[in-house]
């Protein structure tokens, strides 16, 4: 009796396939606290796109190499008006790139009136708009296991929390509490509600 090898095992399922809106260019932007998942989220995203762009708009930040200035409760106007040039040039990187025929997945700190602004600063339509809102527990023990320090004395992990919460548009894009999810749920769960809850006009 011959014997035959064993059944290789099934792939895992990749999830949602991407279709209407993802298969053209547009923008879509993902905000949430430090350390609620952009970054992963973002890359895992555009990374299931077939012609994609992931801009961190933090990099416009860290290009400063002279004068940086930070941003704090108590921000000077110098330090408001990078934060300013820093959102305008990823709006204008963003336009470029969804001009090329790219989906740009932009991930920042976006919150009050800063979200708000993103928004009137893009010009490429459809846009979406996406924040990650896990619990700030959750947050903690996610900045607790990473190599990186994101918080310290001038912004704690229920500070940002508030902002987001309780001063940044409710009503403007996709909330979703990603406390329990993964990052594939997360992803599965944009690539199903960003065009339709999500989309500004």
């Amino acid at each position: 009796m011959t014997a035959h090898p064993a059944a290789s095992p099934a792939p895992a399922p990749r999830g949602i396939t991407p279709q209407g809106p993802w298969l053209s260019p547009g923008v879509v932007v993902i905000t949430g606290i430090q350390a609620a998942g952009k970054s992963t989220v973002a890359q895992a995203l555009a990374e299931r796109l077939p012609r994609s762009v992931h801009l961190r708009g933090d990099g416009f930040r860290r290009n400063i190499v002279g004068g940086r200035a930070a941003m704090t409760p108590d921000a000077h106007e110098e330090a408001l008006a990078q934060l300013r040039l820093r959102h305008r040039l990823t709006a204008l990187c963003a336009d470029e790139y969804a001009r090329a025929g790219f989906t740009v997945i932009v991930q920042d700190i976006l919150l009050g009136e800063h979200l708000t602004r993103m928004t009137t600063d893009l010009t490429t339509r459809p846009l979406a708009v996406v924040a990650l809102l896990p619990a700030p527990e959750t947050v903690a023990a996610r900045e607790a296991g990473r190599p990186k320090t994101a918080y310290g004395p001038d912004w704690s992990v229920a500070d940002l929390d508030r902002l987001l919460r309780e001063e940044t548009p409710r009503d403007l894009g996709l909330w979703l509490d990603t406390s329990r999810q993964t990052v594939s749920e997360t992803v599965d769960t944009i690539l199903d509600r960003a065009w339709t809850e999500g989309a500004v006009a």
